[in-house]
């Protein structure tokens, strides 16, 4: 990595589930658990067995990664069609339940990234994200990475980041810079590093470079599709990348 140093208060925008969290595992004990709870539910009610076919985690982040509906993959499971919606509520009812989010582990040199973004480059890293703050600064907590963090722009929906909506992310985004504007912070040129299109959608309406990530929740295909700057694999890859050069080197 190049040493060369960048403006004091040069800002970089980043998301969290997906650059920094592997939420994987969790996604799939939630389908798991879902699915348990409504077979225990039907046989309570029904007085019989309902037959599943229960996806592999590799199918359901498949899935997952490609974007296939979440009805289609409770479908695709074997849940019959009047049962689905009450799938999906329950699913959304427990996914973020501490018990499940405990499964959310540190993507793979996430940590070393995030360190020489702070140590090395002198960058002032501002989370957007759809998850809720508290539950962001309780995971950088426990990864003694919450000092490296300047600032977290959360959604108040806990629900948010499962559904994932492009507006939400679009807005949060918007009120960052204007806040690290309002701050005396250089805010351009910079960058949205992020797993989703929510992510490169926001970034392209703030006129940005936008880095797509592929460790994440969306497929390399899919993330095509949206057209970002660049397309890496990891975080770390990211800081690293031609286009996050140009872009420090720009300010």
């Amino acid at each position: 990595m190049s040493s060369f140093q960048v403006p004091a208060g040069q800002v970089l925008f980043c998301d969290f589930d997906g650059p920094i969290v592997d939420v994987s595992e969790r996604y799939y004990r939630t389908y798991r658990l879902g699915l348990s709870t409504l077979q225990a539910s039907y046989q309570e009610s029904h007085g019989a067995a309902l037959s599943l076919q229960i996806l592999s985690k590799k199918q359901f982040w498949w899935m997952k990664r490609n974007r296939v509906a979440d009805t289609d993959i409770a479908i695709r499971s074997g849940v019959p069609t009047e049962l689905v919606d009450t799938l999906l509520q329950q699913v959304q009812r427990i996914v973020n339940h501490p018990h499940l989010l405990q499964w959310d582990t540190l993507q793979p040199g996430a940590d070393k990234a995030i360190h020489y973004l702070n140590r090395e480059r002198g960058l002032r890293l501002v989370l957007v994200t759809l998850r809720h703050p508290r539950q962001v600064q309780a995971f950088l907590q426990a990864h003694d990475l919450s000092q490296y963090v300047d600032e977290i722009f959360g959604a108040s929906d806990i629900n948010a980041a499962h559904l994932n909506r492009a507006e939400q992310k679009v807005a949060l985004l918007e009120r960052a810079i204007a806040a690290q504007k309002s701050q005396g912070y250089q805010t351009y040129p910079t960058c949205m590093i992020g797993d989703t299109e929510a992510d490169i959608i926001a970034g392209q309406r703030a006129g940005i470079v936008t880095i797509a990530l592929t460790n994440g929740i969306r497929s390399c295909e899919h993330l095509k599709r949206y057209q970002p700057t660049s397309i890496e694999p990891s975080l770390l890859n990211a800081i690293q990348s031609r286009h996050m050069t140009q872009v420090l080197q720009a300010a």
